[in-house]
């Protein structure tokens, strides 16, 4: 088959994971343009992509409508401010584009339904940056779930305990603004609230928060509490903060159930730290020791298998497997969160439409 011609769209801070997961899988895939309204951004991963691939020519633009015009494309991925993500990724698509968009893939639910709706009936693959998924403790904790070794599950628990100082939102205008980010449930905390709600049977009945902003000047929390009632009785709890002091404590998810009780935590939900189930199918102590160490950031090691998993899907004509279906799930309970907290009142689902800017 030959190689996926991918562009980028956005050029910041997250950007140099997607340059990453290309080179990783430059068998499969080659960049061919980059898009930033700050040229030097895009100059910038033009270069790390042509600094590490031999040969590789790499245009530079400003407006990613021309680039879209000018370039034969097939895959465009998207890493701008999240408020942006819907218009771009439409017009991608319209223009009969797959698109990889990073989290979260919208700001409102309407936007997102609309951007599922453009991908089917264009028939491109839309996919969403939850890379945590293909986390190899987190993969091993979905094959678990899946063989039904946790029985009933009784709670599942997110915690996101992070810092984020002033400086870290001075650097870009943008962030904790209801318009272009919301704040710590949806911009910090929305990989561990997918991975819980992934493996709690990911079908919400209700959703209760409360949420406060308490040491950031910014117009999104920085701390949240959420209770979602799933719909086969279980219970997830979200603890997420930009506040703990002075620097990130963990980033860990706990599931636990009738025979089984397994905790991840790490860097970026990345270790296991606790792996015990009724049927004695695996020694706990070989699960500890068989684990990848810790990433360099955050941000992990999934961004390779997931643009791997996404250029697979548009060979084979499967869903990737975060779709844009399964990018909504998060980013809806972090939504019907705000809607909570601004009510006082938990939320059914189906929740109908919310934005962020409903907050304001």
């Amino acid at each position: 088959m030959k190689k996926l011609r991918f562009a980028i769209i956005g050029c910041g801070r997250i950007s140099y994971k997607h340059i990453e997961g290309l080179i990783n899988n430059r068998e499969e895939a080659e960049l061919v343009a980059v898009c930033d309204i700050d040229i030097n951004k895009a100059a910038k991963r033009k270069n790390d992509y042509e600094s590490s691939i031999k040969d590789a020519k790499v245009k530079t633009y400003m407006d990613y409508k021309e680039m879209l015009n000018k370039e034969d494309i097939d895959v465009v991925t998207i890493a701008t401010e999240s408020g942006y993500h819907p218009q771009i990724a439409i017009d991608c698509m319209n223009a009969k584009k797959h698109v990889i968009v990073e989290k979260p893939m919208a700001l409102s639910t309407l936007d997102a339904d609309k951007m599922i709706e453009t991908s089917h009936r264009n028939n491109v693959k839309l996919a969403v940056c939850h890379q945590n998924r293909f986390n190899k403790p987190i993969q091993q904790l979905r094959h678990a779930y899946e063989e039904g070794r946790f029985g009933k599950l009784v709670n599942g628990t997110a915690s996101i305990r992070w810092n984020r100082g002033m400086d870290y939102y001075r650097q870009a205008p943008w962030r904790g603004t209801w318009e272009l980010d919301g704040g710590t449930l949806m911009n910090q905390c929305i990989h561990d609230i997918d991975l819980l709600q992934w493996m709690m049977g990911g079908e919400v009945e209700s959703v209760y928060a409360q949420t406060g902003t308490f040491l950031r000047d910014i117009e999104g929390e920085d701390f949240g509490s959420v209770i979602i009632r799933f719909k086969n009785g279980a219970i997830g709890m979200i603890e997420g903060s930009a506040c703990v002091y002075p620097k990130n404590l963990e980033e860990t998810l706990s599931i636990f159930g009738e025979k089984g009780t397994v905790v991840i935590g790490g860097l970026a939900v990345n270790k296991i730290e606790t792996w015990r189930f009724e049927d004695g199918k695996d020694s706990e102590d070989e699960i500890l020791k068989a684990q990848e160490g810790d990433p360099d950031t955050v941000y992990g090691f999934g961004h390779t298998p997931l643009f791997k998993d996404v250029i697979d899907a548009i060979n084979t004509g499967r869903e990737p497997l975060v779709n844009g279906e399964e990018g909504k799930k998060g980013m809806q309970i972090v939504l019907a969160a705000y809607k909570s907290q601004k009510t006082g009142m938990p939320v059914k689902f189906p929740m109908g439409n919310f934005a962020t800017v409903d907050m304001k």
